[in-house]
Formats: C-alpha cells, structure tokens, sequence
C-alpha cells in the first residue's frame, strides 16, 4: 500500500462523524486492549491508556528504526475505543460511583499485525510502559457484529440524552439492545478537548425485532 491509510476517510461507516443515528455489520477487526475497573478521572486510567498508545506508536513507527514488520503500511494510529459496563446487581447513579465502572480499552490494528508482530512490538515498547501494565496488554480479534451507533458531541456526563436518541431511533427501526454494555469510540482526545467540544461515538450491540406471529 503506497498511500498513507486515513481511517477517517475510508471507514466513516465504522466511524461516523454526524449527529445521526445508524446502523452497520461489523467484521471482525484486530485490537490492542487492556482492561480495568474503576473512576476513569482517576491516574490508573490514564496508564493504561499510555500504555495502549506506547505499544501502539512503537508498531507505526517501526520502519523509522530500521523493523519492517510483514506487510506493513503507513496509516493513521486508529482512536481509542473503549467497551464500558457494570458489575452484576449494581444498582444506583452511575455518576455517583464511578469506582464500579469496568472498562476494556482499546485501539483497532492494521491487518499486518499479527500475533508474532504484537509480541516483538511489545519487547521493543517494553521500556515505555509501566512493568505491571505489559502483561495485561493483549492482542485480541473482536466481533461486535450488528450494532448502532450514535454521535455524542459534549461532556461525557451528557451521554443520556445521546443514548435516549438512539434508543428512540432502535424503536422505531424495529431493533433492540442485545447488551447493557456500551463501546464509547473517542473521536477527540479527552485529555486536551474542552468538554463541551468533545466528539464521541457511543456504540451498542442490536438484534431486529422478531415480527409477531399471526
């Protein structure tokens, strides 16, 4: 592949950049994740996500040292992606307890990176990341399937009223939610956005609605 790879100009149905509700299959894609619970305000967080990105970059910037992994491109290092949920029986606010908020982020990999290419990648970031974090970095192929999306533009705190616009949608489609669980793709980087300005894909799992038997 001679042309640089921009995920935002050849995957804007995966990745959406309008305030519309949609609906897409997805097939399975390679992703680099890591997993934890807890306050997502807190420093643990923000390690792991260090941690994705350092593993992340070092695989982009290979070539720049002199490693050439089997069919490797040059491409856009893809957005943090993040599956979000809750602890069997947990009842109340969800932003009155943060602390029970668990979480497997993640950043979506070009095909070429392979079992073999993840383990080399990590030996040459391993300097970068926190000693306890390398082990909980993993290589996994995920399959989410039919899902719906909904572009969140504003604090996260917000979300409800994107989620209500989308269940409104999935009602009036004929669809609903498969799981409680939610994937959050983050299309500004949280760290440095203002909140109000922030771009948000929030992402659930559907199934049609079986229609009634007569």
């Amino acid at each position: 592949m001679s042309e640089k790879y921009e995920w935002r100009k050849q995957e804007k149905a995966i990745y959406p950049t309008r305030q519309k509700p949609s609906i897409v299959e997805l097939s399975s894609q390679n992703f680099i994740t890591i997993t934890g619970q807890g306050d997502p305000n807190q420093p643990e967080f923000s390690r792991r996500i260090a941690a994705l990105y350092a593993i992340s970059y070092t695989i982009k910037m290979a070539p720049k040292k002199a490693i050439n992994f089997a069919g490797a491109f040059d491409y856009t290092v893809f957005p943090l992606e993040a599956f979000w949920t809750l602890p069997a029986g947990f009842s109340g606010e969800v932003k009155d307890h943060k602390e029970m908020l668990q979480y497997k982020m993640m950043l979506k990999q070009p095909e070429f990176v392979t079992p073999t290419v993840f383990a080399q990648a990590k030996e040459l970031a391993a300097a970068k990341i926190p000693t306890d974090l390398v082990p909980k970095l993993n290589l996994e192929t995920i399959s989410e399937g039919l899902v719906a999306m909904q572009l969140h533009v504003g604090p996260f705190d917000n979300e409800p009223a994107s989620f209500a616009k989308l269940q409104t949608y999935l009602d009036s489609a004929g669809y609903r939610r498969t799981s409680l669980a939610h994937k959050e793709i983050y299309l500004s980087d949280f760290r440095r956005t203002a909140p109000e300005k922030l771009k948000t894909i929030l992402r659930v799992s559907v199934a049609k609605v079986a229609a009634p038997t007569a």
